[in-house]
């Protein structure tokens, strides 16, 4: 019943499904097991939204998307309990589903939904998706659970083979990464802890500060994170730190810092001589970063409420009501994106983003960018970032910045640590991908001030 509202409430109102899911769980009387499955329900029910939805299309009379949201999300929810749980039995998937569309005030459809999802059980195993090779799009689309328009962009880019290898690992759940707190312990010595608890844990391929410990688990709830040991952290997400390579002592900008996982790790490396000033232009996910440092034990970020779009020289040159003093050593720019990259963490977003959006998208990085490069000292590093995989919010922006600037330079890939050098691009572009490298998909671009 709860998987189901969430669902409507994701449709309707076009909500984060991870907000909707977590107050929807804080109002319920679930615990332990039933929470985790309620968690899987949605989650999987988005993530293979559209591979349902061609298949119960086989079986209905009508068009699928003339269906109410209450019935389509009642049938998604039963079927993919059908298609893609073991533990549950068929039979008892279809009545929870007709349980749920009764008690929600759709006893009409009841029949409905009962027929379809008793045939679907039956018959789904005949049912045959177009295939790679004759129709890609179509593949991506309906064998794969991506939007049309993803489709054509991914195999526009990276070609019909790699688009689907794409898809498929953004159907895979991500891999629990913890970052270390340098100022308490190290990757090492909490790996080892964590064994205790995960025995599959390994140390990070590129990030050195970072572990992982596989894809079940809820690290949140263990002592160390409660005693401010690591971060839960994307080993991509870690990496736009190392690029930006913030030293002891540095003062930064992070422009764009909530909910603060990199504003952290960032406060961790440049210590207590140094300085985080992060800012965020909504208060209450700037809390956030506050709360995060406080569990860290660090205090050195400074938080401000701030809109990037706007004018930034009061913060380096000493006129501001709350920060004295100079220009930053080192800019983070993770700018707000499309977060095509993260689609297997954020399985919502492939149905909530729109191709149209990313044009308010890219006006908004430049904006940002260019107000960033302001308050960057001669000699200093500025890194944007974003964890989408479209090139007009990655490498567009940048080009398009290089040459109104004048004054920045890529810095090249030779220039940064050798064991990033299968990441990054012969320009110097950072790439991760999940189907490469079992990240989220970052772009990330270091730039320097040359005068």
């Amino acid at each position: 019943m709860l998987a189901l509202r969430v669902l409507d409430r994701v449709e309707r109102s076009r909500a984060f499904a991870d907000l909707s899911l977590h107050h929807a769980l804080a109002r319920s009387s679930l615990v332990g097991a039933d929470r985790a499955l309620c968690t899987e329900l949605v989650y999987g029910t988005l993530r293979w939204r559209g591979r349902i939805d061609y298949l119960l299309g086989q079986l209905l009379d009508r068009e699928f998307s003339t269906l109410e949201p209450l019935v389509a999300n009642a049938l998604r929810l039963g079927a993919y309990q059908i298609l893609f749980t073991e533990r549950i039995p068929a039979t008892a998937a279809v009545d929870q589903a007709v349980h749920c569309t009764r008690a929600l005030g759709a006893d009409r459809a009841a029949g409905l939904v009962n027929a379809v999802l008793r045939r679907l059980s039956r018959e789904h195993e005949r049912i045959s998706f177009p295939e790679l090779r004759d129709d890609p799009v179509a593949h991506l689309t309906h064998a794969l659970s991506m939007p049309e328009w993803i489709a054509r962009r991914w195999i526009e880019h990276f070609g019909a083979d790699e688009a689907a290898a794409l898809a498929r690992a953004s159907n895979d759940p991500p891999r629990l990464t913890l970052r270390a707190n340098r100022t308490r312990t190290n990757a090492a010595a909490l790996l080892e802890a964590m064994r205790l608890r995960f025995p599959e844990a390994l140390p990070c391929r590129w990030a050195e500060d970072g572990i992982v410990l596989g894809r079940q688990g809820n690290p949140g709830r263990e002592p160390g994170f409660l005693s401010g040991l690591f971060t839960v952290q994307d080993e991509a997400s870690q990496l736009v730190v190392e690029l930006l390579d913030p030293r002891p002592g540095d003062r930064v900008l992070d422009t764009c810092a909530a909910p603060g996982t990199k504003s952290t790790g960032i406060a961790e490396r440049v210590g207590p001589s140094g300085e985080v000033l992060s800012l965020d232009r909504h208060g209450r996910r700037l809390a956030l970063v506050a709360r995060d440092a406080r569990r860290l034990g660090l205090d050195n970020i400074r938080t401000l409420e701030r809109d990037a779009t706007r004018s930034l020289t009061d913060l380096a040159d000493g006129t501001g009501p709350r920060h004295t003093g100079r220009p930053f050593d080192r800019v983070l720019v993770d700018a707000p994106c499309s977060g095509l990259g993260a689609l297997r963490r954020n399985p919502d977003a492939r149905w909530r983003i729109r191709p149209e959006a990313t044009e308010a998208l890219v006006n908004l990085q430049r904006s940002i960018l260019a107000r960033a490069a302001t308050v960057l000292r001669p000699g200093g590093r500025l890194v944007y970032s974003t964890c989408t995989l479209l090139p007009e919010e990655n490498e567009g922006i940048v080009s398009r910045f290089l040459q109104d600037a004048g004054h920045f330079r890529l810095v090249a890939a030779e220039e940064h640590p050798e064991r990033l050098a299968p990441l990054l691009d012969a320009q110097g572009f950072l790439h991760c991908l999940p189907h490469r490298h079992d990240t989220d998909g970052f772009f990330a671009a270091c730039l320097e001030r040359v005068e």
